[in-house]
């Protein structure tokens, strides 16, 4: 069963993934930090973003966050910003992505599989 609530400690990982991943974004252009380290940390960022609300199983937060990166990284592979008329917005790109890659899938499922083995760790699972 899954119940809101107000993790501190995950919203803390949230917040301090959010700057280095705008660290990221913003000093570097290219190469292999901006793209699959970013990737790997945006599921890290996502899911602690989750934590911090939802209370419940783990492994199953892991499982939807990273069904979440999924979608949006296969809708990459269509024309879905400019379905939405977001084609234009540079944010929607840096948020969204715009090109499909089965690289940025085997980023995402290394850090699920992080957080999923840190979680298994952890004294309070």
């Amino acid at each position: 069963m899954i119940r809101f609530v107000c993790n501190k400690k995950y919203l803390l990982f949230f917040i301090l993934l959010f700057l280095i991943e705008a660290g990221i974004a913003y000093f570097l252009k290219s190469g292999f930090i901006r793209y699959t380290v970013g990737d790997f940390l945006v599921v890290i960022l996502l899911y602690c973003f989750l934590k911090g609300f939802l209370k419940g199983n783990s492994r199953a937060i892991a499982l939807v966050t990273l069904g979440i990166a999924y979608t949006v990284e296969f809708l990459q592979a269509t024309n879905f910003l400019g379905v939405l008329g977001l084609k234009q917005h540079q944010w929607a790109h840096l948020v969204f992505g715009n090109s499909f890659s089965i690289q940025d899938l085997v980023a995402y499922t290394l850090g699920i599989l992080l957080v999923i083995y840190l979680e298994n760790r952890s004294p309070d699972h």
